[in-house]
């Protein structure tokens, strides 16, 4: 005859609660919608441009605005502000003008052959390499004037490379901390 304590009964009947809540269909019951509509919320191609040239009531205009519509919307904010900061032309010899067009258009131009950088000295926005120094790039395009070398404090961030080493394969990225 089996004697039964509560120890067996009770591990017993455990058992055969997680057996029986045991699903044998693995099929995942995803209950995430997909349906609907999604609205952009931010675009930052190059950083910092939309933060100095975009005033705080047209934020979210500049970053949901198309690409393609963004000169005719923004151009003359921009120009306003490089005429604040009494911009007459940078290292790359573009006037107010021209430069106005290559920054207010918030796209990451790629270069399909060739360097791909932000700025090297000689090659200019054909992509962005994970170490390219983009906000220095950006203040000496808009204080260093026609030398670069204009208003020498105001060219640099002093942040002069990431914190940790870029992988050199895919996905580029320094790992987290």
């Amino acid at each position: 005859m089996i004697r039964f304590n509560k120890l067996t009964l009770l591990s017993l009947l455990s058992g055969a609660l997680i057996l029986g809540s045991c699903d044998k269909n693995d099929t995942p019951n995803d209950s995430f919608d997909t349906s609907g509509t999604y609205t952009q919320n931010d675009q930052m191609a190059r950083p910092a441009i939309n933060t100095v040239f975009v005033n705080a009531a047209r934020k979210n205009e500049f970053n949901t605005t198309t690409p393609s519509t963004m000169n005719a919307a923004f151009n003359a904010q921009f120009q306003s502000v490089l005429t604040g900061f009494g911009y007459t032309s940078n290292a790359l010899g573009m006037d107010k003008a021209t430069f106005t067009n290559v920054l207010v258009t918030d796209v990451l131009n790629v270069k399909t052959s060739g360097k791909t950088t932000f700025f090297d000295g000689t090659n200019v926005l054909t992509g962005r390499d994970p170490g390219d120094d983009v906000i220095d790039t950006e203040l000496l395009l808009i204080f260093g004037g026609g030398t670069g070398t204009s208003n020498p404090t105001l060219t640099k961030d002093n942040v002069n490379g990431n914190d940790k080493a870029f992988l050199t394969t895919f996905p580029y990225l320094a790992a987290p901390f």
